[in-house]
């Protein structure tokens, strides 16, 4: 398998994990329930608080769907593993930690 191709499946994975991931997290963005026979004031708290942190979690989610995306766009076009600032090689290293990087380590500092 290319290096090219080993990339390509990785990011399709982390894809396909990170929509399941927000499906099963559905539950916990709905709206709480003001109604305070159903529901204790703390509860109602608590359940606020993982409402937030559910939807703070789909906001990451869909940010790095967002890159996951570009990453596969610039792996179609031959465009991938180039800084997009100065269009030099992104280090592999980087790339193999994170291959939605889109600048190279100098370009990143700077």
């Amino acid at each position: 398998m290319t290096e090219t191709a080993a990339f390509r499946k990785a990011l399709i994975k982390e894809r396909e994990e990170l929509t399941a991931d927000g499906e099963m997290s559905r539950e916990d963005s709905k709206p709480v329930s003001l109604d305070q026979q159903a529901v204790g004031r703390l509860s109602r708290m608590d359940a606020m608080q993982v409402q937030a942190m559910a939807a703070a979690a789909d906001e990451r989610r869909k940010q790095r769907l967002s890159r996951i995306e570009s990453a596969l766009k610039r792996l179609k076009t031959d465009a991938f593993g180039d800084c997009l600032r100065c269009g030099e090689e992104i280090e592999p290293k980087r790339l193999a930690f994170d291959p939605t990087v889109t600048l190279c380590m100098t370009c990143q500092k700077n």
